[in-house]
């Protein structure tokens, strides 16, 4: 019967047993990526990345849609509001895109605040639990397709290097909750296009 149950071992993505499994992805994509995320930088919500994997930062600013004790800058990429153009070398977008409605217009918005020659490092979600909050929507789920074909609007193809992350084994204990030390490491690493849980994007303007 416990094989059938309709409740997840965590409601909170397995924050409350643990690391995602999702943070290994990303974290992964970021490790990927250190050289990237270096002189002025841009994170959402705080800048704990930043400060984990850049190299060279010579300004860390903090996006938040409200006043918080680590925003730097009160800013909605949905509108353009308060959000400076050719102003980074990089941005830092982690499980962001997906709770925006007007996604396009964010990314064109993101875009703009990139220096020529900057760049962004996406992450959003393709299989997860809703995360709809008091303080924002849950609107989107991608596949490497959508948004290949949304990036592909914005930039030219050969900016764009996209990665997909995920198996069934994967999908299912992360929709469940689990964290990360609850799944056997070995199948983290395994990926089958058909069940997309994470996927990254690093796009150069």
């Amino acid at each position: 019967m416990n094989n059938h149950s309709i409740r997840p071992k965590s409601r909170n993505f397995g924050f409350d047993r643990g690391k995602p499994i999702d943070r290994y992805y990303i974290e992964t994509f970021l490790e990927n990526n250190r050289s990237e995320i270096k002189g002025q930088v841009l994170e959402v919500g705080d800048n704990y990345y930043t400060r984990t994997y850049g190299v060279n930062v010579t300004k860390s600013e903090v996006l938040n849609l409200i006043p918080s004790p680590d925003a730097t800058i009160v800013g909605n990429l949905e509108t353009g509001e308060n959000i400076p153009e050719e102003a980074f070398d990089c941005i830092i977008l982690t499980q962001v895109i997906h709770v925006i409605y007007d996604v396009k217009t964010a990314l064109i918005n993101t875009l703009k605040a990139l220096k020529p020659g900057g760049t962004l490092l996406l992450t959003t979600t393709g299989l997860s639990q809703s995360c709809r909050t008091d303080f924002h929507g849950d609107y989107w789920r991608f596949t490497d397709t959508s948004l290949k074909m949304l990036l592909n609007e914005l930039v030219d193809e050969e900016k764009i290097e996209m990665e997909v992350f995920g198996n069934v084994a994967v999908a299912k204990a992360f929709l469940d909750g689990l964290a990360i030390h609850e799944i056997p490491e070995a199948i983290l690493g395994i990926k089958d296009h058909h069940y997309q849980v994470l996927l990254t994007a690093k796009v150069r303007k």
